[in-house]
């Protein structure tokens, strides 16, 4: 029994880490995802109940962020679907965005507001590859495709991004 315990113990201490390590990136990323802070929140925590659950599912060879993401991301993609969350307005504006430590140029507002226009499989693609600086393979894993569909998703929302902000004088 006393092995038992500290078998738990390890788990919990490890799983405490994880918490640790992963939960700001994971909350910004269910951000993106839900455009609302609370529903953020509420996904991360629904995201580390899974985590916690599947543990053991995690293989070695696994990436412990592109893991946690994906759940994060597929929790974020039911509560999208579910009936509550079509009737509320999910708008977007800048002034929602949370405040970044320093003043963002008017670049950079623009560049956020312009990935947060593109459809939402270029947009998670875009947020996870450069945002949550995963590789191409870590992306690939959360979003559960190919590393070549991660790949033209990601060269897809360059497209439509440099698109968006030429009109703009941002790109040149």
């Amino acid at each position: 029994m006393d092995a038992n315990k500290g078998q738990d113990g390890g788990r919990e201490r490890a799983f405490t880490a994880l918490v640790e390590r992963y939960q700001t990136g994971l909350r910004r990323v269910c951000y993106a995802i839900l455009k609302d802070e609370e529903a953020a929140n509420d996904a991360v925590q629904e995201t580390f109940l899974k985590a916690y659950r599947a543990m053991d599912s995690l293989r070695e060879e696994d990436s412990e962020k592109a893991w946690l993401t994906r759940i994060a991301v597929n929790t974020c993609r039911d509560m999208r679907r579910s009936a509550w969350f079509r009737r509320v307005d999910r708008r977007v504006t800048i002034e929602d965005l949370p405040l970044a430590s320093d003043a963002p140029s008017e670049e950079n507002a623009e560049l956020a507001l312009a990935i947060l226009r593109l459809p939402r499989k270029l947009r998670e693609a875009v947020l996870l590859y450069y945002y949550q600086d995963l590789t191409l393979r870590e992306t690939a894993q959360a979003l559960g495709v190919s590393t070549g569909t991660a790949s033209k998703r990601i060269r897809s929302a360059h497209a439509r991004l440099r698109d968006l902000l030429e009109g703009r004088g941002f790109c040149e």
